[in-house]
This record gives C-alpha cells, structure tokens and sequence, in this order.
C-alpha cells in the first residue's frame, strides 16, 4: 500500500506486522508489568515481538512511581529495579545504605527480606535522586506510615500513556 512504511523484524530481518495489544515488559527488571494496549511489532516468521515504547524514561519514572508507593516492603526484584532505575552500582548504592554488598545481594536475591528501616531509606533515596521525582517526596513519604510488613510484589496492568499521566 501506498505511504505504508514496510516494518522489519530486529531479529530475522523478515517482514513483520505492527498490531496493538498486551505486552509483558519483562525489559522493566519486574516480572509483573504489563502495558495495555502498545503498539507492537510482531515476526510470523521467528515469532520475536518488539515493543514499541514512545516514551521510555517517562515510563520508566512513573513505575518507580508505583513501587515506591506500594503499600507492602519491597521485594528483591523491586530494590533491584529502584537501584537500576537511579543508574547506580551495587557498590554505590551499598555507600548510600550504609549496608555491606552480601546484604543488598541477599535482598535483591530475595534470600533475606529487607527490613522496615532500610525499605524506607532505599524509598527516599530514590526519590532524592531520581530524576523528576522530588516534587512528590512529602506526598510518598506521608504514605510510609502505611507500608505493611508483607512482601507481595508490585502488579502492573495498565496503558504506558495511563501510567504516565497518572505519574504527572
């Protein structure tokens, strides 16, 4: 068809489709986010799908958003994704918590829960540094008084545009 831009796939270099749909964004660091309704681009020949993600640090940012406001401790996999997300080594985000490296590898590991305290400062230090994220530190820091002690991981099911718009 006539100005129809012809779309390959990144992986086989055959001819692929753009559809919308569910995506599983594995890519995030969190096994529980899902985005509704994205553009995707799918193989037929290998099967590969890409995401199409417009706007990957605002996506990004407004997922942090959502784990640092959930209202149970954090799990392994969301310290990992917080300390990732603020673009920080192991060993610099161990100077920051005062914690020695087999510590912050047994909670990213989830081999040892983190406890109350250090949930809350690795909350608050994500929020000081995080890019955007400082305008909304009395508004997350006055839900801390909520936080269970339970570790059931974040559930994202939602549109990246929604998330987005939610986090501004």
């Amino acid at each position: 068809m006539k100005g129809m831009k012809r779309v390959v796939c990144s992986n086989c270099g055959a001819e692929a489709h753009v559809s919308r749909g569910r995506y599983r964004f594995q890519e995030s660091g969190l096994p529980n986010v899902v985005l509704r309704d994205i553009e995707m681009i799918r193989c037929p020949k290998c099967h590969n799908t890409d995401p199409v993600i417009p706007h990957l640090n605002e996506l990004m940012r407004a997922i942090a958003l959502r784990v640092i406001a959930k209202k149970c401790l954090l799990t392994g996999q969301e310290i990992r994704f917080l300390r990732k997300y603020l673009g920080m080594t192991g060993e610099a985000f161990c100077n920051l918590l005062h914690v020695d490296r087999a510590t912050l590898s047994k909670w990213e590991n989830d081999e040892d829960p983190v406890g109350p305290q250090s949930d809350r400062l690795i909350r608050v230090i994500t929020i000081a540094l995080g890019e955007g994220l400082q305008e909304r530190l009395g508004e997350l820091v006055r839900h801390f008084k909520d936080i269970q002690e339970c570790y059931h991981p974040l559930r994202l099911n939602a549109s990246a545009e929604a998330l987005i718009d939610q986090a501004d």
